[in-house]
């Protein structure tokens, strides 16, 4: 089940990379295009991020998940600019 789309602004690519590398589910990136592009592969990053990376930041990004769980590594990447990585 999907949760709801959230609206990410100024987030560091470096970090946004490393949670979605510790994301369990799928986590896809929504463009104002209506394109969505699932961020699980590393392809799909490479091309979903360079469409919205300006001076090192991701600007704007809307992205789904399907685990709460992931949404709650992100809003919280979101709020804080850092998330706590677990083994």
């Amino acid at each position: 089940m999907m949760t709801s789309v959230m609206s990410l602004h100024g987030i560091d690519v470096s970090e946004f990379l490393n949670v979605l590398d510790n994301c369990e589910g799928n986590v896809y990136l929504v463009t104002n295009e209506g394109d969505k592009i699932n961020m699980k592969s590393r392809l799909s990053q490479l091309l979903g991020i360079t469409r919205l990376i300006e001076g090192g930041k991701i600007t704007e990004a809307y992205v789904l998940c399907d685990n709460v769980a992931d949404e709650s590594k992100l809003f919280r990447l979101n709020m804080f600019g850092k998330v706590e990585h677990t083994a």
